[in-house]
């Protein structure tokens, strides 16, 4: 019974129990021993009595509860919180045993066998490091073959979503718009050509060739598709003549052979793990979004719980006023930086395309958002995409009551934000990034899989974002504490 409550919340409400308990027993007998006296004039006397003992059992029990609740409850979470992280978070660090130093051995026990999770997962870490490190150098080996062949290759799921695509197909996707992985491919080509040289090549079984526009309509590519299997997708290839790299270029490869079997699932249902995440921040001219504007956006994405190194948005944005030197001593953003930089409506716009099938991450979200949603009419975007908030995934997995900063948040987690990058739009997605990364396992260890759960979840914690972000007297939500 009241199972999904925390266990400050429940513990609370036992004292509440007890409280009352107490009360109604203490006039219950005040009661019975009025009846007994069968004296009238001592009915006065009777309710101080009772109304000071009502009093005193509630301070009482409130006074014990806090204690109780400051020296155990808390400590319990905490450490509930702090072995999780070592459990699943990737966390190596000792535990504090002074955090809960009244639970009796409790915390040398859980001291200890963290540091015995930590031995193993040291260990079962050395051997997949050696096991990795060979898998690296054969996949080093075979990026360089592929990537001295004259061709832009793209793998597509029978879905038409982005598996793999080499830095030749980089350089024509990046024409359009930023390639990405399960990015579908009619976010880059058109749609009717394609299809028609798809169901062709179902046909036939065999290569086919075609002429595409790009979506944007500005340029004509020659492309080839191949089948890879009766539904199991196919390669496009651009022609030779349309990507141009320097000799001296990085070449990477970037792939997700696991897009390949992805079942068709709704996006609130897939496991975590399976998810696409767009994990953005932005710098703005000040603090009140219904005035303010945003001077960088910054993003990542985060696919099958991995951060996708190569696949990142960052832009300066004119915000078309002067930027105050206050705002730029702390994202280091100039007025002569944004000159020439695209409005916030084209900018917006490369966004969203980025955004495209993802669920979108911020710390603090409704800030961020605000900005870009007050923007949304000359855009003509909808920004419908779901919505997740790393504070509240901090204050599900580490209690409420611990400090939800990007900076706290980080540190806990044991992942180091260079100074440099630091309230730098991207710098500050990439942090947050990282942090999702590691918190997604900590989630599912929970038995929060899903993303539908998870947000029922972060529901129960919404009074955060209302102390981070009170109402103004415009209607609109600004954040105090944004910066820290």
């Amino acid at each position: 019974m009241l199972t999904h409550l925390s266990l400050r919340l429940r513990i609370f409400l036992f004292f509440c129990l007890l409280a009352l308990g107490a009360i109604a027993v203490s006039l219950g007998s005040l009661w019975l021993s009025f009846e007994r006296a069968a004296t009238p004039a001592l009915l006065d006397p009777f309710i101080f009595a009772g109304l000071l003992g009502t009093f005193a059992i509630l301070g009482l029990c409130a006074g014990i509860w806090l204690l109780f609740d400051e020296n155990v409850a808390k400590p319990i979470e905490i450490l509930a919180a702090e072995m999780r992280l070592r459990a699943h978070g990737g966390v190596s660090r000792g535990i504090d045993a002074k955090t809960a130093r009244y639970l009796g051995d409790l915390a040398p026990a859980a001291a200890g066998l963290a540091g015995q999770v930590g031995d193993t997962t040291q260990l079962t870490a050395r051997n997949i490091a050696k096991e990795t490190a060979r898998l690296e150098a054969d996949k080093r080996r075979l990026t360089a073959l592929l990537s001295e062949l004259p061709v832009a290759t793209v793998m597509l799921g029978p879905d038409h979503r982005i598996v793999l695509y080499d830095a030749q197909a980089a350089t024509v996707l990046a024409q359009i718009a930023h390639p990405r992985l399960n990015a579908c491919l009619f976010d880059y080509l058109d749609r009717v050509a394609l299809e028609a040289a798809y169901d062709q090549m179902n046909k036939s079984g065999t290569e086919v060739q075609a002429q595409v526009c790009g979506r944007d309509k500005a340029q004509r590519y020659s492309v080839s598709l191949k089948p890879l299997g009766q539904g199991e997708g196919y390669v496009l290839i651009f022609d030779a003549s349309v990507a141009r790299i320097a000799p001296e270029a990085a070449r990477p490869i970037v792939y997700d052979f696991d897009l390949l079997d992805r079942p068709l699932q709704d996006i609130g249902e897939r496991p975590l793990n399976e998810l696409c995440f767009t994990v953005f921040d932005t710098e703005t001219t000040g603090l009140l979004p219904h005035k303010d504007e945003i001077v960088q956006i910054g993003a990542v994405r985060v696919l099958n719980g991995r951060l996708i190194e190569s696949e990142q948005f960052d832009t300066l944005v004119d915000p078309g006023r002067p930027i105050p030197e206050a705002s730029t001593r702390v994202h280091g953003v100039s007025t002569a930086m944004v000159q020439g930089a695209p409005k916030i409506t084209t900018a917006a716009a490369k966004f969203h395309l980025f955004a495209t099938d993802a669920v979108i991450v911020a710390h603090n979200a409704p800030f961020d958002m605000a900005f870009l949603r007050r923007h949304a009419k000359a855009t003509g975007l909808a920004w419908d995409q779901p919505i997740l908030d790393t504070v509240l995934l901090s204050a599900v997995l580490f209690g409420a009551s611990v400090p939800h900063t990007l900076d706290a948040l980080c540190k806990r987690l044991d992942i180091i934000i260079p100074p440099a990058l630091r309230h730098t739009a991207l710098g500050d997605a990439d942090a947050t990034a990282r942090a999702l990364v590691q918190m997604i396992p900590m989630l599912q260890a929970r038995g929060l899989n899903s993303l539908a759960q998870v947000i029922e979840q972060t529901r129960r914690h919404g009074r955060l974002l209302e102390d981070l972000n009170p109402v103004d007297n415009h209607g609109s939500t600004w954040q105090a504490g944004k910066k820290t």
